[in-house]
């Protein structure tokens, strides 16, 4: 997989699962032995895992997913992302404002065999539920508009 080839398919994980929602296309993008970093102690850190917290999200947003930078090297891909939260269901105790709010942080994928086999996150969660609890503008980081 060439380097332009490899950022083409993190865009398109991003797009089909994230955006999308689209899990059942996730061994497509997923090496058997997939592992991530980045979900709740209280899910397996495995695609099953990421398949539940990806379902959560849903139940709980719209969201978009815009990759702002993606710099990548063989084997390794990490992502500046903004995402835009529309917040339609419970989410944490908040009940659905309508709102959306924007966020952002940083995503680094492994690719093995073509495939992700491990991703880490760092996502402004505070923010985002912030912007949901205040229902206003919270500073650069948050944007909340209805």
């Amino acid at each position: 997989m060439t380097i332009q080839q490899q950022k083409d398919f993190i865009e398109a994980y991003i797009g089909i699962i994230w955006n999308q929602g689209n899990t059942g296309r996730l061994a497509e993008f997923l090496h058997p032995d997939f592992t991530d970093h980045s979900l709740p102690a209280s899910l397996p850190a495995n695609a099953e895992g990421l398949k539940q917290w990806i379902t959560m999200t849903h139940d709980s947003f719209i969201p978009e997913t815009i990759i702002e930078e993606q710099v990548a090297e063989p084997g390794k891909s990490i992502i500046k992302i903004s995402m835009r939260m529309q917040h339609v269901g419970l989410w944490r105790a908040i009940p659905p404002t309508g709102l959306t709010v924007t966020t952002k942080g940083y995503r680094c994928f492994r690719l093995q065999n073509e495939r992700i086999i491990e991703h880490w996150a760092l996502i402004d969660g505070t923010a985002l539920e912030r912007g949901l609890s205040d229902k206003q503008h919270s500073g650069n980081e948050t944007c909340v508009t209805r």
